[in-house]
């Protein structure tokens, strides 16, 4: 006699079927340990961008079969799920499917009969207890613990190793102190696009790492580009601007007149005209310069931090421009000023 197959058994072979038979992303995560509030959370936060359907490996494997696909691909993808789900998304990529599952890790209290995923150090220092029994129970389960300026302190740092069992009064204490070492969340497995498989460490990218080494390389580029005078469209206004400055600086130091140069020499000679007339006796000047130089005293008088006459201030000007040319460029800085 043959078993009579549930009903809901082969619809959920059928759904399985339609998604492992469509284009996107696959992907297996294991959601062991997640309780089921957090699930639906999960699932309600991610339903717009993945569909999240759970279903016995049994029934996974038949699907998967149905949908034309090599047994090894489903063998690598429910390696390590001890309950999985399975997640499909045409929307993202694998990357941006790992990147939206991880952020959905998070801890929980430990309980009876646990063990340590990682290594997990209790930080030695005073917490926030109050003298009473807790030092006993912190000491109980091998937290060294005393009553310091009236409040708990523990000794020294503590670590748990790694597969260490947990026992319901750790667990405890553990969380009292705001460490919860359980992680749960939607753990990625395995991800298949196309005809390539993805191992969950294969898609765990230092994005941030990968981005400033791409600013830094840009940056390096950029300088010996313009140290070598390459010109480019990213180089030409960096090399430009900087051949006016030394343009402009060689034109002053020669006294080239012209329309950049004018103002700028012409008050040259007006501030060290007026440096001269100063140390002349006041007989030998007419009224109009003893007038200047009268406003000149009176305004020193005034803002004694601004008694710098304006060719002194041209020179001060000429010499940063020098220092400028001599400074090379800085990197991208010199882009944007």
């Amino acid at each position: 006699m043959i078993p009579k197959v549930a009903g809901w058994k082969k619809d959920r072979v059928s759904e399985l079927t339609e998604i492992f038979s469509s284009e996107g992303v696959v992907a297996v995560v294991d959601v062991s340990g997640v309780p089921a509030s957090n699930m639906i959370d999960m699932r309600n936060t991610l339903r717009e961008r993945m569909s999240i359907t759970m279903a016995k490996k049994s029934l996974m494997r038949i699907a998967w079969s149905n949908a034309g696909r090599p047994e090894s691909e489903i063998d690598a993808l429910l390696d390590g799920a001890h309950i999985p789900c399975v997640v499909h998304s045409e929307s993202m990529n694998a990357f941006e499917v790992f990147g939206e599952l991880e952020k959905t890790r998070q801890g929980r209290p430990a309980k009876a009969g646990e063990t340590f995923p990682e290594d997990v150090t209790v930080p030695g220092g005073p917490t926030e207890f109050g003298p009473g029994p807790i030092v006993g129970e912190f000491n109980a389960v091998g937290i060294p613990a005393k009553i310091d300026k009236g409040k708990v302190a523990i000794q020294k740092d503590t670590t748990f190793q790694q597969g260490d069992e947990i026992s319901a009064d750790l667990g405890i204490m553990l969380a009292k102190l705001g460490i919860n070492p359980i992680e749960i969340g939607l753990i990625l497995t395995g991800a298949i696009e196309g005809d390539h498989f993805f191992h969950s460490s294969d898609l765990d990218l230092d994005t941030d790492g990968l981005r400033n080494d791409i600013v830094s390389a840009t940056s390096g580029a950029f300088n010996l580009a313009c140290n070598v005078r390459w010109f480019s469209s990213t180089t030409t206004p960096t090399l430009i601007s900087k051949a006016s400055s030394e343009a402009l600086s060689v034109a002053l130091e020669a006294g080239i007149v012209n329309e950049a140069t004018a103002s700028a020499i012409l008050s040259r000679a007006q501030a060290r005209m007026m440096s001269l007339a100063g140390q002349l006796d006041s007989s030998a000047l007419d009224e109009e310069l003893q007038a200047a130089l009268g406003a000149a005293s009176q305004s020193a008088e005034v803002a004694p931090s601004e008694a710098t006459d304006s060719g002194d201030a041209e020179e001060a000007e000429a010499d940063e421009e020098e220092e400028e040319e001599d400074a090379g460029f800085g990197g991208l800085g010199d882009l944007f000023g």
